[in-house]
């Protein structure tokens, strides 16, 4: 070989080794993640104002980290909030606006998105996060629990809180740990006067399993301050009680978390966010559109090095953010690409202005047809019901497990109650209004006040352009919806991918658009499929494609 080529291919070999060795260095560069998220709770927290609530942990969290004092979910309830969190879409935009698609009472099915669609933490592993959750998933394209939905999402499901352990050396994670013990269920007395129907026998189980210790009792009945759409009983104050000791037992397993954090080196790389997936598991709270079932808590400490500019420990920030916003939010952060579907905005410091608006929905919940939206800003509520007749304080099988509920129905129906917590067991109307600095529990309806008709009617406007933005899947009967989810009554099975081999390098086809592909050699780890890629000499391999809400495809094998 001439001299000048020998010494030009040598040149080029060091310039591809010095750019193969910078890139693991800037995906270290990249934070690791951790949400965590607790269920059915408001912001009890005592770094939040509650004066009640024993939570040492959170509070020291909030102390090194920022409070987003106004997040809101787009539901009262998990499945169509959980839908809308991991997909950055409102959950009436993609089919997954009824409580719960699984279990449907005239039968059960899996939501199917736009093709297009996909969950954030998908994109994250396609950027080269080595992504993974618990036991939980509930996003209406999937069951409730692991092992029941797209494959591609996760590395792991049904992992431990520190899971990280097992990512490649130097990959940076993401992980979603949610936490039982906060649930609705916890409320439930175990073994108490009501039969104990299966899926409460589950929950209490899953509750329990997440209990190492017995639940501490830091707060007594006499301790709590009671909203007041509540009577004083002695009933609803034990179950009040008893959600902020269930409170106590979460924030100290967030602090059993944040300490492995620290032990194993990660708390100065690793952006730690808290949240809960809506409000509290409490009648009139859980399943409503008020900011009792809607408006939650969220820290997100933020390491030195991954600190926004102008971001203080210990700051509290008061912009208005939706669930829908975490997308967005988490894929910039680690710097993947934001897709054009996503509904959200990333609320890092100097992406866009601030929000005016937030938005919430509610669809089925359960065994009762229901369909409500609303809007709120700074100051005002405004919530459009398709079901006016339908009070929130109906009969529900699931939440009849909780003492209260069954109380105060029993107050209602002997009149026991004063006209503001009679309020729920009514009919509604196809309008309400609240001011919501000077009316915060929403009992106080202005929509029918002359004084605020222009209130009522920019309201009224913004509700109208969102829908007509977003688009309504509830302007179709669920049953219609179900029957073109499912032709025939059957789920779809996405056709297996193809496998092609052309100059030793291996092509994935997928059979459909908006199939997901991943495939694996000699049975190890499955990988995403992000570009053609070598040929294995001797390996085996094996491919598959899952269209989300359809059954994954057979394996597609080589040789």
């Amino acid at each position: 070989m001439d001299g000048r080529y020998f010494r030009f291919y040598r040149c080029l070999a060091l310039i591809v080794l010095l750019l193969a060795s910078i890139v693991p260095v800037q995906a270290r560069d990249h934070p690791n993640i951790l949400l965590l998220m607790a269920e059915d709770m408001s912001a009890r927290v005592g770094a939040f104002g509650d004066p009640v609530a024993h939570t040492p942990h959170l509070d020291t969290l909030a102390s090194e980290g920022v409070r987003y004092t106004r997040t809101f979910t787009t539901a009262g309830v998990c499945a169509p909030s959980r839908a809308a969190h991991i997909l950055g879409m409102h959950q009436i935009a993609t089919g997954t606006q009824h409580m719960r698609s699984s279990s449907r009472p005239a039968g059960g099915y899996f939501s199917v998105p736009p093709a297009e669609v996909k969950a954030y933490p998908e994109l994250l592993r396609r950027a080269g996060y080595y992504t993974y959750t618990d036991a939980k998933l509930d996003y209406q394209f999937s069951g409730a629990l692991s092992g029941s939905g797209p494959t591609t999402i996760w590395n792991r499901e049904g992992a431990q809180a520190d899971d990280w352990s097992r990512r490649a050396k130097g990959q940076p994670f993401f992980g979603l740990i949610n936490f039982m013990v906060t649930h609705e269920s916890g409320i439930f007395r175990p073994l108490g006067d009501r039969p104990q129907s299966a899926i409460h026998f589950a929950m209490q189980l899953a509750r329990w399993w997440q209990l190492e210790d017995p639940v501490p009792e830091m707060v007594q009945a006499a301790d709590v301050q009671l909203p007041p759409y509540y009577p004083d009983t002695n009933t609803v104050r034990d179950d009040l009680a008893r959600h902020y000791n269930n409170i106590a037992a979460m924030d100290r397993q967030v602090g059993d978390i944040l300490a492995r954090l620290e032990a194993d080196g990660l708390a100065d790389s690793t952006i730690v966010i808290w949240t809960t997936d809506h409000g509290d598991g409490l009648p009139r709270a859980k399943r409503e559109l008020f900011d009792s079932g809607i408006h939650v808590p969220m820290i997100i400490r933020w390491p030195k090095t991954y600190r926004p500019a102008g971001v203080l420990p210990g700051q509290i920030e008061s912009r208005m953010i939706s669930f829908i916003d975490l997308a967005p939010t988490i894929l910039t952060l680690a710097g993947a690409a934001v897709p054009e579907y996503v509904q959200g905005r990333s609320f890092l410091p100097g992406a866009v202005s601030p929000r005016q608006y937030i938005f919430a929905s509610r669809d089925r919940i359960d065994e009762v047809a229901d369909r409500q939206r609303a809007v709120r800003d700074d100051r005002y509520k405004y919530i459009r019901s398709w079901y006016p007749n339908q009070p929130g304080g109906h009969a529900l099988g699931f939440r009849e497990n909780v003492d209260m509920v069954r109380e105060m129905r029993t107050m209602y129906r002997e009149a026991n109650l004063n006209a503001v917590q009679r309020q729920w067991y009514e009919p509604p109307g196809e309008e309400r209004l609240f001011d919501v600095l000077q009316d915060p529990h929403e009992t106080h309806d202005l929509s029918g006040d002359p004084a605020y008709r222009a209130v009522l009617q920019r309201m009224r406007d913004e509700m109208d352009d969102w829908l007509s933005r977003t688009g309504d899947s509830s302007d179709e009967p669920e049953e219609v919806m179900v029957a073109r989810f499912q032709p025939g009554g059957e789920r779809g099975r996405t056709p297996s991918p193809l496998i092609q081999l052309s100059d030793g390098l291996v092509t994935l086809r997928p059979a459909g658009p908006g199939h997901s592909l991943e495939y694996r050699l000699d049975d190890g780890r499955w990988q995403v499929y992000l570009a053609p890629f070598d040929a294995p000499a001797k390996a085996a391999l094996e491919a598959r494609a899952v269209r989300y809400g359809w059954e994954e495809s057979d394996y597609a094998r080589y040789p």
